[in-house]
């Protein structure tokens, strides 16, 4: 059956799939997808839809649409996820990332900023949720909050349990009417449980913990968007065991601010705050104002994010050398 390409609709993407997007509109849910021309014309996997996206399709008929194109991103999270450099979508259009890490094995604090630097360079709010607290002593959660409290003094911070339900209420509260949430983490930190919870019933299938390793196992494997009774919306991702750094640097400098302001009294404009003479920087870290661990986070985090640039410009080069030796071939060919 042929499409009505004269009546458009706008909806958002909900899920997404092989080959296709689960969107609501204002007549429900439907599938909708990509033309072919998009695919031809897109450069890189941002030029597709994602898990949020506002996006125009055609008239929905029985049940399948076409996107005609992608509405402007307010926000958006991505992240480098090969050794191509290729940059991945998690989500659109966020309101708050919630970084979810568990009390156990999972739980580290340079892991936390790795989050935070990519949700910044976004414009998205973080928001810590430390969850399964039920496993530890009260002692051991003091101390862990304290930990985290004491490096990460300006980010909203929420201890949760599913099993002894700690915390939901807070959760709960936080989340406001026509805001959309986003559970980013490891997998088996219990991001779709915590869903689950919200939700008030088991929609998301959950797998528990290996034992023999504490490593968690990939469940969820689509993004997908749920509502919440009280209207907040919630988007559920697969568990992520590598968070690359991809055009983070502003990210990185805004959640890094006392160093990125320490480093305006450097000698040097292009000081790396590594080895060079008069870097205040590296006074700060000598004399206890910033503390170790944190500079050296800052610097892993600094140098990934401009490796990927650098290897980024060098693709762009490569692009423009093969487009020119194309464009003489062609000329070549016309003048035989």
């Amino acid at each position: 059956m042929i499409k009505d390409f004269s009546k458009k609709n706008i909806a958002r993407v909900i899920g997404e799939y092989r080959g296709a997007y689960k969107v609501k509109g204002e007549g429900g849910d439907y599938l909708a997808r990509v033309t072919g021309s998009k695919m031809f014309k897109s450069s890189s996997r941002e030029d597709f839809p994602a898990v949020g996206d506002f996006v125009e399709t055609t008239n929905p008929i029985e049940g399948d649409a076409t996107i005609i194109k992608i509405l402007p991103r307010k926000t958006i999270i991505k992240r480098k996820y090969n050794n191509k450099n290729e940059v991945q979508i998690i989500a659109t259009n966020i309101d708050v990332a919630f970084i979810v890490e568990s009390v156990n094995k999972d739980f580290n604090l340079n892991r936390f900023e790795r989050y935070f630097a990519i949700a910044k360079t976004g414009g998205v709010k973080p928001v810590i949720v430390l969850n399964k607290i039920d496993l530890i002593s009260k002692e051991e959660l003091e101390r862990k909050s304290f930990e985290i409290k004491e490096r990460f003094k300006d980010i909203d911070f929420i201890k949760v349990s599913t099993i002894s339900e700690e915390g939901l209420k807070e959760l709960k509260e936080y989340i406001e009417k026509g805001k959309t949430y986003c559970f980013l983490g490891s997998s088996g930190v219990g991001k779709s449980s915590l869903i689950n919870k919200l939700l008030d019933k088991e929609l998301i299938k959950t797998k528990s913990v290996s034992s023999r390793n504490d490593k968690g196992k990939h469940t969820t494997t689509n993004r997908q968007m749920y509502f919440l009774k009280d209207g907040g919306i919630v988007i559920d991702n697969p568990g992520m065991r590598e968070v690359g750094m991809a055009e983070t640097n502003e990210g990185i400098d805004n959640f890094f601010d006392l160093i990125t302001n320490l480093a305006k009294d450097c000698k040097y404009a292009d000081c790396t705050h590594v080895h060079e003479p008069n870097c205040r920087v590296l006074l700060a870290l000598k004399n206890g104002e910033i503390k170790e661990e944190q500079y050296s986070n800052y610097i892993n985090l600094k140098k990934e994010a401009e490796f990927f640039e650098m290897t980024k410009q060098e693709k762009r080069e490569k692009d423009y050398q093969f487009g020119k030796f194309i464009k003489k071939a062609k000329k070549d060919l016309e003048n035989l």
